[in-house]
């Protein structure tokens, strides 16, 4: 279970990573939105701080991840950008879920491996 937890953490570090770089030193050519995907994606390129803010979060975590410092921090941090990453994918862009799934149920099961650290967040 521990080397299935570092792979899993590792794994979505790296993935983290890539994108944040990418999206920062534009490695990679924007992919054409369409439909419902252009009207949104059109509505956060317009807040000029959405997109920038999470992928410096996406950054710090996934550096988080990969070195294996603050982990904890980082699964409770990165969750809501999975689970929108997951919603917006499966409600606007059902071909990309085949990333968004897996990020998502990494994201889920890192929090699992390390939830003896979150136990006194719910405990009065």
């Amino acid at each position: 279970m521990k080397n299935a937890t570092i792979f899993i953490r590792i794994s979505i570090g790296l993935l983290l990573l890539f994108a944040s770089i990418s999206f920062f030193l534009k490695l990679a050519p924007e992919t054409e939105a369409t439909g419902n995907f252009k009207a949104f994606n059109t509505g956060l390129i317009a807040s000029t701080y959405l997109i920038p803010l999470a992928k410096i979060i996406e950054l710090l975590c996934g550096l988080s991840y990969v070195t294996g410092k603050y982990v904890t921090l980082a699964n409770i941090v990165i969750l809501p950008i999975t689970l929108n990453i997951l919603l917006i994918n499966y409600y606007m862009s059902p071909d990309k879920l085949f990333i968004a799934i897996p990020l998502f149920l990494g994201n889920l099961f890192l929090i699992y491996r390390y939830w003896n650290n979150y136990k006194t967040l719910f405990t009065p």
